[in-house]
């Protein structure tokens, strides 16, 4: 049987490189399935024709330099579309919208991280988003080092993996002091344990959002 909640919901998973947000959005994904919600999953960069292109310039040209600037730029430019051609529509049709990363990550990363104008970034990305904020967003926290490690086992680090500890300490401390100033939507999870540890919590939080807005009967 089929179950449905009364509004569309939309979920962000967000954290610093290699906190296992990617494994754990996707892990939702198959646990709501399987109890009949109507989900979609998604990503930035990347989750729409346009910005499988951007995350490319992004993410994997080595040899592509960005300013912060146009960086920024290109992050809300891959959102706007994103937006509007997969977020809103399945909200429109109360699917529920699982997203590996969002906006959370603007402002740390370009934020904290590459010290762009905080008003500048707010302005640009209440632009793209259109005023939409997650009702969850789920930020796994890890210690850096463990993360990049984690996250490069393998493989070649992408253009954002590669930049210096610093920038990505300036990330994660980014990420928790905007928690801390959104605690009702932002909820914390250690990253200290094994996969399926740490998955507990986070059905704990989402099916705590679900649960308000399931249909009955």
């Amino acid at each position: 049987m089929a179950e449905k909640v009364t509004k569309g919901l939309f979920i962000t998973f967000e954290g610093p490189e290699g906190s296992g947000k990617s494994t754990q959005s996707r892990k939702m994904l198959e646990e709501l399935s399987s109890k009949g919600y109507d989900c979609v999953h998604t990503r930035e960069p990347g989750g729409t024709s346009v910005g499988k292109r951007i995350r490319e310039v992004l993410l994997d040209k080595d040899e592509i330099k960005l300013s912060s600037s146009a960086e920024l730029f290109l992050f809300e430019a891959d959102r706007a579309q994103h937006v509007r051609n997969i977020i809103r529509p399945a909200m429109e049709e109360k699917r529920i919208v699982l997203c590996d990363r969002f906006n959370t990550a603007t402002f740390a990363y370009q934020g904290y991280g590459l010290g762009v104008d905080m008003d500048l970034i707010k302005k640009i990305d209440d632009s793209a988003t259109g005023g939409l904020k997650p009702d969850l967003t789920i930020l796994f926290d890890i210690d850096v080092e463990i993360g990049i490690s984690r996250a490069t086992a393998g493989r070649e680090a992408d253009k954002m993996e590669k930049r210096g500890l610093e920038f990505h300490e300036k990330v994660r401390e980014g990420y928790l002091k905007i928690a801390e100033e959104d605690p009702d939507r932002i909820k914390v999870i250690k990253v200290d344990g094994k996969i399926d540890q740490t998955f507990e919590e986070v059905k704990k939080e989402v099916y705590g959002l679900i649960d308000r807005y399931k249909r009955t009967g």
